[in-house]
């Protein structure tokens, strides 16, 4: 098994420089994950690395998902068939830019729970997940003839706090599970302190400055083997900023002291993929940045898995110190369909008792409260005033869509300036709604717990009202009858059907649109926002196409100006 000693790692005894690339199950449709992973294995790596979600795995208490986009054993069994090592990263908390970090919402329901910590109620439910996930690991380790070689405890967890007991928990429920394999911590350099544990080797996450970065490392635990578990090659996009790249030569460049320095190395990513549905996370610092359904990340390969400048960049570096295989033949390829017509639409106010749960409560409830982990909740209730009412939107998390008396008046969002506003109610009884929109739970930092919908009763001309209607709309069941027309009121739902011959990858332009959901035969592609971008085009991979009659479902909240979308060849981030 792998070892750690001399300041080096072993593998069977023998010197091993670890050489992988990061790509995660999750973010890439199962029947494209070989494509990926051959061009992995092309550019002259020996490993790949995956994160392991949570929420996508145990998305309701107590129950558990490993297929499709979740079938993280038929995921390593692939890589063992290539010829590769892997390591897993199953920590409760993963970051990854991915909803939440990966904890499950319903973790939320506990308003006293302390995420990432020894709180013992925390620690219970860490503790049945694991009872579940570690022992389907198992057989896939290297001393058992598998390909896992190493696994980590927590997940940058420096950066977050320096509860140790909690980090010896997780590591004894390795050993409770018989995962005797190499573990290891990663971190910033700057938080490696707070994020290891001494028994156990510690790793860097950094994207240049190698050599200041190693001998912080070195500083606090001498000898230790040298590893850069995320070397940050891209980064990540977030909704109203700019699409990031970096220099391929620039990159190449500090991979290239890398080697000289005989660092193992990790790309992240190698390559990123689709945070498909409402799995992308959010940054949460001066203001709330909610991230883009690409994953793209500039990273070797494109969110739809093509060759990169910078993986030719990489390989002709790599080139300098190892032969490398022959380039691999994809046979993956994009096509442009043309015009989609979508010639139903109805509006979601009138499809609720299919797409929706109704909840009654005195007071509103949050989405977690409800047991809503993801989507959209309509909260409804009376208002027995007249007249200009101030309120406060500090209840609403993210993004809340008001309507007074079935018609639409205003939008607010959580980094709106303006914490006040006024709302007409022109009769003596009135019927307030209020459509939130969870854009993203928190990934990272301070505001982890991050919940969402109404978390509190709103302060309405200086009082509370109470006795509300909720509706949890998480879109797992879409509307079948276009045909009602009682309101036009949006959202709405916008449907039309196509045929994809050969069933290539496309890309969706909804230009004309302005925010809200794709979904292709019922699959949630992820959200665009045409007006604030940078992304432009959501990618749509073959293998979820049908050659024949193929539905495209939209759900826009806010207007559009078009009934058609394009099917384009090709990518637009920026």
């Amino acid at each position: 098994m792998l070892q750690a000693r001399d300041g080096m790692f072993y593998l069977d005894d023998e010197p091993f420089q670890i050489l992988s690339g990061a790509m995660h199950y999750f973010r890439t449709v199962p029947e494209q994950w070989e494509d990926r992973l051959q061009k992995l294995k092309a550019l002259g790596l020996n490993t790949v690395e995956t994160y392991v979600p949570w929420n996508l795995h145990e998305p309701k208490k107590g129950r558990f998902e490993f297929s499709g986009l979740a079938d993280i054993e038929q995921f390593i069994q692939l890589v063992h068939e290539l010829d590769l090592y892997i390591i897993i990263r199953p920590s409760p908390y993963i970051c990854a830019e991915w909803e939440m970090g990966g904890l499950p919402s319903w973790l939320l329901k506990n308003p006293d729970i302390v995420l990432r910590s020894s709180d013992p109620v925390y620690l219970q439910h860490v503790e049945e997940y694991y009872d579940i996930l570690l022992p389907k690991l198992r057989p896939f380790l290297y001393q058992h003839g598998g390909p896992v070689i190493a696994m980590q405890i927590e997940n940058e967890y420096g950066a977050y706090g320096n509860d140790h007991p909690y980090l010896a928990f997780l590591k004894d429920q390795y050993a409770k599970h018989g995962l005797e394999t190499f573990l290891f911590t990663s971190d910033g350099p700057e938080f490696i302190k707070q994020g290891s544990l001494p028994d156990v080797t510690t790793t860097l996450n950094f994207g240049s400055k190698v050599e200041e970065a190693f001998q912080q490392l070195e500083e606090m635990k001498p000898g230790s083997p040298k590893m850069v578990t995320e070397f940050w090659i891209g980064w990540f996009d977030y909704w109203t900023g700019e699409h990031h790249t970096r220099d391929a030569e620039d990159a190449a460049q500090v991979f290239k002291e890398l080697m000289e320095s005989n660092s193992s190395v990790n790309f992240y990513m190698f390559h990123g993929g689709t945070n498909f549905g409402f799995m992308n996370g959010a940054n949460h610092y001066d203001i709330y940045y909610p991230t883009i359904t690409s994953y793209d990340y500039d990273s070797l390969l494109t969110e739809s898995g093509g060759v990169t400048d910078k993986y030719r960049a990489i390989k002709q570096t790599l080139q300098d110190y190892m032969d490398v295989p022959e380039d691999y033949q994809s046979k993956s390829t994009a096509k442009a369909y043309g015009t989609v017509k979508l010639k139903e639409t109805v509006s979601l106010f009138d499809t609720l008792q299919h797409t929706s749960r109704r909840i009654e409560h005195v007071a509103p409830l949050s989405m977690e409260e409800i047991d809503q982990s993801y989507g959209y909740t309509l909260y409804r209730t009376k208002i027995d005033r007249q007249g200009d009412l101030n309120l406060k939107i500090d209840a609403i998390q993210d993004r809340g869509f008001v309507y007074i008396n079935g018609s639409y008046v205003t939008t607010v969002y959580k980094n709106d300036e303006e914490r006040v506003i006024t709302l007409p109610f022109p009769n003596s009884i009135n019927r307030l709604e209020i459509l939130v929109e969870n854009m993203g739970r928190a990934n990272y930092g301070e505001h982890l717990s991050d919940r969402k919908g109404l978390i509190h009763n709103i302060w309405l001309g200086e009082q509370y009202f109470f006795h509300w209607e909720m509706y949890a709309i998480e879109l797992e069941c879409l509307p079948t009858d276009y045909g009602l027309s009682e309101d036009s009121r949006y959202p709405k739902f916008f449907r039309g059907t196509f045929d994809a011959p050969a069933r290539r990858d496309t890309f969706v332009d909804a230009a004309g649109f302005i925010k809200g959901n794709i979904f292709i035969n019922g699959f949630n592609l992820g959200r665009y926002w045409s007006t604030a971008g940078p992304q432009q085009r959501l990618y749509l991979p073959g293998p979820l196409l049908k050659e024949k009659h193929n539905e495209l479902v939209i759900l826009e909240l806010e207007g559009t100006s078009t009934r058609q979308v394009q099917l384009e060849g090709e990518h637009l981030l920026g």
